[in-house]
């Protein structure tokens, strides 16, 4: 939590909250809400996104603020009293990578957004001081690339081993209500900031004109939502791993989380297996439960340590992690390393993705087209563009170029767009190419 994202006075109050937090791991903070007064409220307004969907109330953030000084000093009077409501979600779903599920996607009004994000921004130094290093999703200073360098890391060192693919079923629609008040009233008992909990964990779900009221889950999409899934994850999993688990271990046994997908790495076969058997039953007792098709153990041993024979004589197995596949191959130098590539899934997603949207913007002119799609493929490289998958960012760029001409050569009859023409207009419009950053 850097110094340049809050006002000199509300770093320091944080700050003090995180020191009291470090101090005293069991202590439960019972007055908090004086915290969240109107300097604080404004700094959650502007670190609330601008452009995103509207809620139920269909109000804008622009609309939102047109008074905000007012609505911000009636929202701050609400919630402290107790009479603050909080609206239903809009549940829109978003299709998954495999193209035949969706997910279920919660948006909350503009002002609900505000005052979530007021109040994790006074949970957040709370909880920093709980949360375990294997945890890096949703929290400041981390990042996915952080995770996946970890599983790389303790891959590498331990020459792969067995990898234990953890994969939770819906995960933010089962989150048991009461189990997470009760792991919160562990550090945090305010009256206000519980009660305004309760009340997002309570709040209405609007899908095609229906409300409904799950008794569990906490939508995806809301702010709030991801340091309470957190929160739980860390009870339920990293906790348990690092205290029970670790230490009845034979041999290395490593977790990196990142939000409700993790991996599991352990030396031995023998430490795998009797985590394996007992992990649906430490879920389970927090209403949790793993898939059983997406859940799976494998042997990741370096080809040249198999010596047991662990994969049968087969290729060697592959696992997938924040998008991207690990897979044991040989350097340049002929040294067994591990490598990451775009997952086949991930990448099919992207490109239909970003197909659609040249089709959709196919009659604009060529200097918007160009800058969208410049936009586009940076964003791809950002994530994707890692250490050793350049090959896989390339082809994702000449997929899109083909892709481009295509379009352009249906905007009407006469339009045909030869290569010949093609490389022409990309010397006038070059895309991004992505790095060449060399693999080990």
């Amino acid at each position: 939590m850097s110094e340049t994202q809050f006002s000199g006075s509300i770093s320091t109050r944080l700050k003090r909250i995180a020191e009291m937090a470090k101090r005293s791991p069991g202590k439960a903070f019972v007055s908090l809400n004086h915290h969240i007064d109107l300097e604080l409220l404004k700094q959650a307004y502007r670190r609330t996104r601008k452009d995103g969907a509207v809620g139920v109330d269909g109000q804008t953030a622009e609309e939102y603020a047109e008074r905000l000084e007012d609505n911000l000093r009636s929202l701050l009077e609400r919630a402290k009293s107790g009479s603050y409501r909080a609206p239903p979600v809009r549940r829109v779903h978003i299709p998954k990578g495999n193209g035949k599920e969706t997910r279920p996607l919660g948006i909350p009004t503009f002002e609900d957004k505000v005052l979530q994000r007021a109040v994790a921004i006074v949970l957040e130094p709370i909880y920093e001081q709980d949360f375990l290093d294997c945890s890096y999703g949703f929290r400041p200073g981390r990042n996915a690339h952080q995770a996946l360098s970890e599983v790389w890391n303790r891959a590498r060192w331990t020459a792969g081993g067995w990898i234990l693919e953890l994969d939770i079923r819906k995960y933010f629609d089962t989150l048991d209500h009461g189990r997470l008040r009760e792991i919160v009233s562990h550090r945090v008992r305010d009256g206000v900031i519980v009660r305004l909990i309760g009340k997002w964990l309570n709040a209405g779900v609007l899908e095609r004109g229906d409300l409904s009221y799950p008794g569990a889950g906490t939508p995806q999409g809301g702010v709030i939502s991801p340091i309470l899934a957190n929160i739980y994850l860390h009870e339920v999993l990293d906790v348990w791993f690092e205290e029970t688990v670790k230490p009845r271990m034979y041999g290395q046994a490593y977790l990196v989380r990142y939000a409700d997908d993790a991996v599991l790495l352990f030396q031995y076969e023998r430490d795998a297996r009797r985590v394996m058997a007992v992990l649906p039953k430490r879920f389970e007792k927090y209403g949790l439960a793993l898939h059983p098709d997406k859940t799976r153990l494998l042997p990741f041993r370096r080809p040249d340590r198999d010596r047991l024979g662990e994969n049968g004589g087969r290729k060697p197995a592959t696992f997938d992690f924040l998008g991207f596949t690990h897979f044991w191959e040989k350097s340049r130098t002929g040294k067994w390393v591990v490598r990451q590539r775009t997952a086949k899934g991930r990448f099919r997603r992207a490109l239909a993705t970003t197909v659609l949207w040249i089709k959709r913007c196919r009659h604009w002119t060529l200097r918007e087209q160009h800058e969208g799609l410049s936009l586009r493929l940076r964003g791809h490289y950002g994530y994707f563009g890692i250490k050793g998958n350049v090959n896989c960012t390339l082809k994702f760029r000449r997929r899109v170029v083909a892709a481009w001409r295509k379009s352009l050569s249906r905007r009407s009859q006469r339009a045909r767009v030869t290569w010949t023409r093609m490389n022409r207009l990309l010397q006038r419009y070059p895309l991004p190419v992505p790095q060449a950053l060399s693999p080990a």
